[in-house]
């Protein structure tokens, strides 16, 4: 083995380690907004078949030491109470506030007054959608926006809270 691959595994190896320690003491929520509790059967074509409740299982043993917490809403207000409680019990937010990311502006004033980070996840890719859906108000007030990577991009979400530390 070429000492740059063993290096770079190593480094690989090390990095893993610290992304394993830290995610021990990491809690996140994943908070979804209206209609993510029809998935797996609202509009299969564009959101997929598989209910967010069967992808949660899995991404919870993806990440075995890190405590997720999920919440689903379709009332604006109660993700807004949501989001402002997070800062009292939780080290990052992976949200998908659905058709409330192009119109709330109550949700992108609550996320900029956040102690902590939020990622956006969009299912679809919205910049291939409607024109409607191509901006996010919300997503300029977040630490990053994941968008077009199916269920896919909650995982990547949390990746980043991890690394972010």
């Amino acid at each position: 083995m070429a000492s740059s691959a063993r290096i770079g595994r190593w480094n690989n190896v090390q990095g893993n380690a610290r992304l394993a320690s830290f995610a021990l003491r990491m809690r996140i929520l994943i908070l979804n907004g209206p209609n993510l509790d029809l998935l797996g059967t609202r509009e299969p074509n564009i959101y997929g078949a598989r209910s967010f409740e069967d992808y949660l299982g899995d991404l919870k043993r993806a990440f075995p030491d890190v405590t997720i917490t999920y919440h689903q809403s379709n009332v604006e207000g109660e993700l807004v109470d949501r989001l402002r409680g997070s800062v009292a019990d939780q080290d990052g937010v992976v949200l998908n506030a659905a058709g409330y990311s192009h119109t709330s502006v109550a949700l992108r004033d609550t996320i900029a007054v956040l102690s902590v980070p939020v990622v956006e996840v969009h299912i679809s890719n919205i910049h291939g959608r409607e024109e409607f859906r191509r901006h996010t108000i919300t997503g300029g007030a977040c630490a990053g926006v994941i968008t077009g990577f199916g269920l896919e991009g909650y995982r990547l979400a949390v990746a980043h809270l991890l690394q972010r530390g």
